[in-house]
């Protein structure tokens, strides 16, 4: 609720697991005990840039047990001399004050432990997903699939390979057998071309046994 023309916080509702609050840049100068009421587990609380004047104002946050973190700058309590003594001394369960703690240790980034808060959460849903071990040998399962079709995709290949050379070797036979066939008639017409002519001469061969 930073910069929206806050003037009190009479009608805050009860946020009993509110731990974080920005009400920075707002008219806010009393009237803060209503937040150890509504918001009992508030640890980080940003008031920076409203009218807070005075210690007794303050005393009000000694019933947020659970704060750690408060933060006061650009108030007008701030140019109270020994302001963060006093403050540290008022409110003893803060560690830090305007961003830094008694030995002016700068606070650690409020982003930073969100994204830590973040990351217990991925964390979690990874395990609520289960064991990534089960995908895994889906994934192999499905690449032996994948394996034996291709398998089955080479045999297919290799029996229609072996058809047809099976088919071109019979092919093959016929030709040669009809190539012999051929050969064999030639023999015949071959051989009857030699009897024929015997056949021519015989006549003359006896012709001339008759003149002898």
């Amino acid at each position: 609720m930073a910069n929206v023309e806050l003037t009190s916080l009479a009608k805050l509702p009860t946020l009993s697991k509110l731990r974080k609050l920005e009400l920075s840049d707002n008219i806010i100068s009393g009237g803060l005990e209503v937040l150890a009421e509504r918001c009992p587990n508030l640890t980080y609380l940003n008031l920076s840039g409203n009218k807070i004047k005075d210690l007794g104002t303050v005393e009000a946050l000694q019933n947020l047990k659970n704060l750690k973190s408060l933060d006061l700058f650009n108030c007008e309590i701030t140019n109270l001399e020994d302001y963060r003594d006093s403050i540290f001394e008022l409110l003893q369960q803060i560690t830090y004050l305007d961003g830094f703690d008694q030995e002016d240790n700068e606070a650690p980034d409020s982003e930073d432990d969100d994204d830590e808060g973040d990351e217990d959460d991925d964390d979690e849903d990874e395990d609520e997903a289960g064991p990534p071990g089960e995908y895994e040998e889906e994934d192999d399962e499905d690449d032996g699939g994948s394996d034996l079709g291709e398998g089955e995709e080479e045999e297919e290949v290799g029996l229609s390979y072996l058809m047809k050379e099976e088919i071109q070797d019979e092919d093959d036979d016929d030709d040669y057998v009809e190539e012999g066939g051929d050969e064999e008639e030639e023999g015949k017409f071959s051989t009857e071309g030699i009897r024929g002519e015997k056949r021519k001469r015989d006549p003359e061969d006896e012709g001339e046994e008759e003149d002898d």
